[in-house]
């Protein structure tokens, strides 16, 4: 033990950092071990992986397995899958009829993680935290307040595939620093990450030190939580069937018929049938269902991933010729629908070499590693290039008078990159003006998400229509936006924050 209570031999809390896969339905905390190998922190149930899950005891807030079992006898304190809601204002429904924002639950989630990580490792600060490659601005800024509030500084926001990655070239011997980088042959991976909420698919390039995202595309909306929602479904028709009253209406049955879907999913990828029985209104139901039964029911699921996958591969300007390795990383890829249909997309064998559970966390303490150690460090020097997942742009006014979305920085630009372009104010003797940053593809305005505004006010009186102001865009390497205007004939220019609207469309500027 060292002198803050490190079991690692590191010598001062400054060196302890560790790497949070913040998930949808499960999440891990992990840290980097003495030979430089990462590995997953158990919690106090000793357990890999912490149910993303809280329950709002009247004395305190519960996080993880606990908080999962008392779900069904009091779910009105019960939440989970927040993550989804990141982003927005509150979380889908009230705890104890109290609405609260999802940052908050997470923060809650990651404070017990850090919990779990201190046990072992010592006071611990500092942490990387991953996110989907398809979160947006918002989202990531979010994530980053939840982890600020769990009395963290946030070293760096990674996305999950890219975490993957790291800990595949970790794993395969290509962070390796008594290795010589330049003798190691280009390779491309495409990470196909379902998780329990989320869906990401990028394809990267690990040449040397450096691990470029060439492209990628996602669904923050898919994951395997909406294929248990299917399981729930047939449970519940069945039941109907048989005793003409319908399970869900009693929310503590409701809440045991999720357990049981995702019983039931796990079951079906060792097995090919299983069943259930479901209790509501004094009367029960043994219902079966089999893998073919789930595989059809979740057809059109599958039938998504495999659209972005391939439209991923097309955006990256690649054919699957081009692709060396498809690695498979979150829990819901261990589904055999899934391994079935990747197989016959790609017509080759996929890489399973790496937990699909643990390997993002992996990731993202590897990360962590290098970003605090430096040259003190077992690992090399990595080099991390990714893309943005969303086009970014602004509000403007075409010749015909009407609003446009302004594209900038159009979608798997890599990051960091910044853009300026040309605006003219709109009327004589402008005082103001106003710039409303957009992300999205489309060109209309009121088809993206509005990030929010940044004005610049006390322009000089008497400016013509038609004064040229320079906008530039800043995108950084975790995916956060700056903006920035100039105005060259008075050389005035403005960095702002952008003001964030969530819901709510902010007022014009007079």
């Amino acid at each position: 033990m060292t002198e803050n209570g490190s079991e690692n031999g590191k010598d001062s809390e400054l060196d302890v950092a560790i790497g949070i896969d913040l998930g949808t339905t499960y999440s891990a905390v992990a840290s980097i071990d003495e030979a430089g190998r990462p590995y997953c922190i158990p919690n106090l149930d000793g357990d890999l992986l912490t149910p993303t899950a809280i329950l709002v005891d009247e004395q305190s807030i519960v996080v993880g397995r606990e908080a999962v079992i008392a779900a069904a006898t009091d779910p009105d304190a019960y939440a989970e899958c927040f993550k989804r809601d990141v982003g927005s204002p509150v979380y889908r429904r009230g705890l104890r009829g109290v609405q609260v924002p999802p940052q908050i639950l997470n923060a809650f989630v990651l404070e017990q993680l850090r919990a779990d990580a201190e046990r072992r490792l010592g006071t611990v600060r500092r942490a990387v935290i991953t996110v989907p490659a398809f979160f947006d601005e918002a989202r990531r800024k979010a994530t980053q307040d939840a982890g600020r509030m769990a009395g963290l500084e946030v070293l760096d926001i990674i996305n999950e595939p890219t975490a993957a990655a790291l800990a595949y070239g970790c794993q395969h011997g290509m962070l390796d620093a008594s290795k010589d980088s330049a003798e190691q042959q280009p390779t491309r991976i495409l990470v196909y990450d379902l998780g329990g909420g989320t869906f990401d698919v990028t394809i990267l390039e690990i040449s040397g030190n450096t691990f470029r995202a060439i492209a990628t595309d996602g669904d923050v909306q898919l994951g395997g939580k909406d294929f248990d929602e299917r399981i729930v479904q047939h449970l519940a028709e069945r039941f109907i069937e048989q005793h003409g009253i319908d399970p869900r209406t009693d929310p503590s049955d409701a809440a045991q018929l999720w357990m049981d879907a995702q019983r039931i999913k796990h079951t079906l990828t060792q097995r090919t049938k299983t069943s259930a029985v479901v209790y509501h209104a004094g009367v029960r139901a043994n219902i079966e269902i089999t893998r073919d039964q789930f595989e059809q029911l979740t057809r059109d699921l599958l039938e998504r991933t495999e659209t972005t996958t391939s439209l991923v591969v097309h955006e990256a300007g690649l054919t699957w010729n081009d692709v060396d390795r498809v690695l498979l990383v979150g829990g819901s890829s261990r589904m055999p629908g899934v391994t079935k249909m990747l197989q016959q997309v790609t017509g080759r064998d996929l890489d399973c070499s790496l937990s699909p559970d643990e390997a993002i966390a992996h990731g993202a303490a590897l990360h962590a590693e290098m970003l605090t150690r430096g040259s003190a460090s077992l690992l090399p020097s990595i080099e991390l290039i990714n893309v943005n997942s969303h086009s970014l742009g602004i509000r403007g006014i075409d010749p015909t008078g009407r609003r446009v979305n302004a594209i900038m920085i159009p979608k798997n630009t890599p990051l960091p990159c910044k853009q300026v372009r040309s605006f003219n104010t709109a009327q004589h003797d402008q005082r103001s003006v106003k710039v409303v940053v957009l992300e999205g593809e489309s060109h209309r305005p009121e088809d993206c998400i509005m990030l929010g505004d940044c004005v610049i006010r006390d322009l000089p009186a008497g400016l013509p229509k038609g004064t040229k102001i320079e906008v530039t865009y800043r995108y950084s390497a975790d995916g956060r936006v700056n903006v920035a205007a100039r105005i060259p004939e008075t050389r005035q220019s403005v960095h702002a924050d952008i003001r964030r609207s969530g819901d709510v469309e902010l007022e014009n500027v007079d």
